[in-house]
């Protein structure tokens, strides 16, 4: 077994996870690795390449504030887009060299008496760091459901964060399984190739139209020569995605006009009374994931598209039967059913020094203080953690905040001269309830429906329950106060590189 020494592991090359290692040498922290189960960088926009993938946050904002791409080609990146994105910021800001791909963390115990993580890697390497950054994201582990008989299922199934390019879908009888965020972009392409599409769809979707345009020559043009341009751009999607909020958590009667226009949508799109009735939601708008799509309804239409109002209840030989006791014949099984949000894997590999896993600690419900720190797991930081998602404007802001809180963790440390932190009991306890009770009457606890947002209990351990530029603002830095403080040392603050002190 080969054995490294680090100061910091950072679990996953996704947006976070390169973000903390970007930022983290910026500040002279430069001693890392980030470690991740891929041939590549990207994360989610790696993994999912179905047709049809994009993101549905605008381009904007949906990218790192120190590293603005001026060459969007659309105001609603695709995915291609978004990975070269992340391949290229890797590349500039020196964070190739960092990288050990094709690693799957398959442990990371903390040892107390050391005071250091152990990270051991399914090809046999071990990495003892000091910190470990735990950047796997929400997004990264697909979900399928558990139906009786679907192993047994003769023809092609797989999910679409897999999906198998591979297979010719021409002449194929398709069940599409699930109508969320990832199914609405896919199931049109799917329609378009196939012989017929079944959609199964257990709830129906607010969709409201998708704003999405070609980016002009000029306005490229301008967003390279003059950045403050797409400063303003980007400030003005900001705003405009964080006024979301006065509806979703604040008064959700603003919410009427909303869906108003999102049934409009539907309306105009689906002319077919039944077929609309069975796509109408009777649940307010944002209780689950608001949905963009200017095609999906369009798709639904198709003589050769039929929609199954409910679940799949269980295959039996080539015949899916819905949970209503419709049957269809089908040649290929694609499912659209999301990913382990509520119960991360990753927090199945990660011990505390008695060997507790995360995930056995959170058996009540994931909850870390800031969504950044465990209770019992000292020196150990999470990105885009418990109620960090968001329902409203870009993860990425949030995850930079979390950063930026890392960094100032670990800036303090030093000048402190202390080797662990963990966060008191009592600091992460009163900030859970805090969140849990500013959660109580939002739209995404009390709309009238059940989302991926909510655990098993109905808990909401996903969002964030108000403006992301408070919980920036909470975020700005570290509180050594706050913490239970490990042994003293001799450890300096590193000097920053030039170009991080000019800047």
């Amino acid at each position: 077994m080969t054995v490294f020494d680090q100061d910091v592991v950072i679990i996953g090359a996704g947006f976070s996870g390169l973000g903390a290692a970007i930022q983290l040498m910026q500040h002279g922290f430069d001693d890392l690795v980030v470690l991740d189960r891929g041939d590549d960088v990207g994360g989610t926009w790696r993994d999912n390449t179905y047709p049809g993938a994009a993101c549905d946050v605008p381009s904007h904002v949906y990218s790192f504030s120190f590293a603005p791409n001026p060459n969007w080609s659309r105001s609603f990146s695709p995915q291609a887009e978004i990975h070269d994105y992340l391949r290229k910021t890797a590349l500039e800001w020196g964070v190739l060299p960092k990288l050990r791909l094709r690693r799957t963390v398959v442990d990371a115990t903390w040892d107390p008496v050391a005071l250091r993580w152990s990270v051991t890697t399914g090809n046999g390497e071990t990495y003892r760091a000091r910190v470990l950054i735990a950047a796997a994201g929400p997004l990264s582990e697909p979900t399928i459901p558990d139906i009786p008989g679907l192993d047994r299922f003769p023809g092609t199934v797989f999910h679409s964060a897999t999906w198998d390019h591979d297979h010719d879908l021409a002449g194929r009888r398709v069940a599409v399984v699930g109508t969320g965020a990832s199914a609405i972009q896919f199931t049109p392409h799917v329609a378009r190739e196939a012989a017929h599409t079944t959609v199964f769809q257990r709830t129906p979707a607010w969709i409201v139209p998708r704003p999405d345009r070609d980016l002009t020559a000029a306005e490229r043009w301008l967003f390279r020569n003059v950045p403050v341009t797409q400063k303003l751009a980007r400030t003005g999607d900001y705003w405009l995605r964080e006024s979301y909020v006065l509806g979703f958590a604040l008064d959700t009667r603003i919410l009427e006009v909303a869906e108003k226009a999102a049934l409009r949508h539907l309306k105009v799109q689906v002319s077919d009374p039944d077929l609309r009735a069975r796509l109408t939601p009777d649940y307010r708008l944002g209780c689950k994931r608001v949905l963009i799509s200017n095609d999906f309804y369009p798709a639904l239409m198709r003589d050769d598209v039929d929609l199954v109002a409910s679940g799949v209840g269980e295959v039996r030989g080539n015949t899916v039967i819905a949970t209503d006791g419709s049957q269809v014949e089908v040649d290929t099984i694609i499912f659209g059913t999301g990913f382990e949000v509520t119960r991360p894997p990753i927090a199945e590999r990660i011990h505390d020094g008695d060997g507790r896993s995360l995930a056995t600690a959170w058996e009540g419900g994931m909850r870390a203080y800031l969504g950044t720190q465990a209770v019992g797991y000292p020196n150990l930081f999470l990105l885009v953690g418990p109620n960090t998602g968001l329902g409203h404007n870009s993860i990425i802001f949030m995850a930079e905040a979390q950063i930026r809180y890392v960094v100032s963790a670990m800036q303090q440390m030093a000048t402190a001269g202390v080797e662990a932190v963990e966060v008191r009991a009592e600091v992460e306890s009163a900030w859970d309830e805090r969140v849990q009770q500013q959660l109580e009457g939002t739209v995404w606890t009390s709309g009238g429906c059940a989302s991926w947002y909510l655990d098993e209990s109905g808990r909401n351990s996903t969002l964030w329950p108000r403006f992301t530029w408070q919980f920036r603002r909470r975020t700005a830095s570290f509180d050594l106060d706050e913490q239970q403080v490990g042994v003293p040392t001799a450890r300096t603050v590193p000097a920053p590189p030039a170009a991080a002190r000019a800047s």
